[in-house]
């Protein structure tokens, strides 16, 4: 089900009246209605799949019981990788057999062997890769003492299944989410106003900007041999805010869905493309991917306590891990390697945590040196961007070739082009808007409340509008679907 379609619009206010008018008295009804529904929700794309998310839940909360009783060392190595072997086994599976199998056999031929192996028609079940980390983090943290497993079944699969986040994050850590099912949980008037302003600023985000933008990428990027380089360095610019505008878009309606049922979601991104170094725009940018790379990879690696030989090492395997995370595609790997060799510099020159804080806080504009890296910063990530995007390597290095030749001197020029200055117009009046609410967790959040009452429902009827009007006919995935 995705979040921007009529079914979604007729099942959330269902499940928002029965939870707090039926079920509101029970903790344990309460729970089970998330689990009835969180189902119901991944069952409208497939129902077929939610085999795996059931197994998924009774093998770690199985797990997560016998580590309870089990000190022996030995014995809890197995039991963690029970649930590691059973987890990245059905990841592996069905996200990268034919990749790995296409690849080998390639291998063998080139040096005049062929071996025998049929692809599979494999459907990848939607979010795998993000329920699949969820349930990971309780197993290790249960394993490292960190996490009391839970003994409340219902509750567990709620946390496992909970829907607002199931199929595209944010990852959320057990020990943050898990926790919250316990508790009985009363209506907040407040709260529930902040999510409807932030499932309103998701929705603009993946309609007005995402959508729009993804129509000029799409066009861009499937004719890029044909156009000037001003052209595709407009498609990559295109391609850069649909990513962030789809994916944020999905974060913001997920946090926001979330606090109507009176859970706290941990933020996913913050403003990542305001960042000063490519270290910042990682601490920005999947927040729950990035921190679950470096608390459950980059840290057990050895992290930056050893060498710097071995610290490089680790740096590279998180960036390469977090592209194949992405998808069965060298693209995804060349994206996660490019980002090691931006982060690079940082390390060795000790520069990688100078921005922790918020860019131009407590000033209305940046300095220059605050714009001059922000802009640098920008335009690596717009450049790595294009190896996401691609269809493949061949044609990432096609596309940035022609870029780079001298028609990025000549005028932009495509078909589409007298449209896309709209959506040009549309992406400047959200980059001020983002500029504005960047100390805040979305950029709406804040700003509105100090508003009088009629600036204040003038401003959300603007959006209301301009979302009425870009609303496409026919439903849009998110990107990170399929992931």
């Amino acid at each position: 089900m995705l979040f921007n379609s009529i079914d979604f619009a007729i099942f959330l206010p269902i499940v928002f009246v029965l939870y707090w008018y039926v079920t509101h008295k029970n903790l344990k009804f309460q729970n089970l209605l998330i689990v009835v529904a969180s189902y119901v929700f991944y069952a409208w794309w497939d129902w077929r799949f939610l085999s795996l998310i059931v197994f998924s839940t009774v093998v770690d909360f199985t797990v997560g019981k016998a580590l309870k009783k089990e000190d022996r060392p030995f014995q809890r190595k197995v039991l963690l990788w029970v649930s590691i072997l059973v987890s990245l086994g059905f990841l592996g599976f069905f996200k990268y057999y034919n990749f790995f199998l296409g690849n080998f056999k390639a291998a063998f031929l080139f040096f005049g062997y062929e071996i025998q192996g049929e692809s599979l028609s494999i459907i990848l079940p939607v979010g795998i890769s993000f329920y699949t980390f969820q349930t990971l983090s309780y197993t290790i943290d249960v394993y490292r003492h960190k996490l009391t497993p839970t003994n409340n079944f219902i509750a567990f699969s709620a946390f496992v299944s909970f829907f607002p986040q199931l199929v595209a994050g944010p990852i959320e850590r057990a020990t943050n989410l898990l926790p919250q099912f316990y508790k009985k949980r009363q209506f907040d008037y407040a709260q529930a106003v902040d999510g409807m302003r932030q499932i309103l600023w998701g929705i603009f985000k993946k309609i007005v900007i995402a959508d729009n933008c993804a129509i000029f990428a799409n066009q861009i990027f499937s004719q890029s041999s044909e156009l000037n380089g001003s052209t595709l360095v407009l498609g990559a610019l295109f391609f850069t805010f649909q990513i962030y505008g789809d994916f944020s878009g999905y974060s913001d309606i997920a946090i926001g869905t979330s606090r109507l049922f009176g859970f706290n979601l941990k933020q996913n991104f913050a403003f990542p493309y305001f960042s000063r170094d490519i270290a910042e725009f990682w601490r920005r940018w999947h927040i729950s991917l990035s921190t679950w790379f470096r608390d459950y990879l980059y840290i057990p690696l050895g992290g930056s306590r050893g060498s710097t030989k071995k610290t490089l090492r680790n740096i590279f395997i998180i960036f390469i891990v977090s592209g194949f995370w992405h998808g069965a595609n060298w693209t995804f790997l060349a994206w996660g390697a490019l980002n090691a060799v931006y982060f690079l510099p940082l390390f060795l020159t000790h520069s990688n945590r100078l921005n922790l804080d918020t860019v131009a806080a407590g000033k209305p504009l940046p300095s220059l040196r605050e714009s001059f890296f922000m802009l640098v910063t920008f335009a690596f990530t717009v450049l790595a961007w294009i190896f996401f995007r691609a269809e493949n390597i061949t044609h990432a290095f096609s596309y940035i070739s022609n870029m780079f030749s001298f028609s990025i001197f000549q005028m932009p020029k495509f078909e589409g082009m007298p449209k896309a200055f709209a959506t040009i117009l549309l992406i400047l009046l959200f980059l001020g808007i983002e500029w504005n609410g960047r100390t805040s967790q979305f950029a709406i959040e804040n700003m509105v409340k100090y508003w009088s009452k009629p600036i204040r429902w003038f401003f959300y009827a603007f959006i209301i509008f301009l979302i009425g009007v870009f609303m496409p006919t026919a439903e849009s995935p998110f990107i990170y679907f399929q992931f």
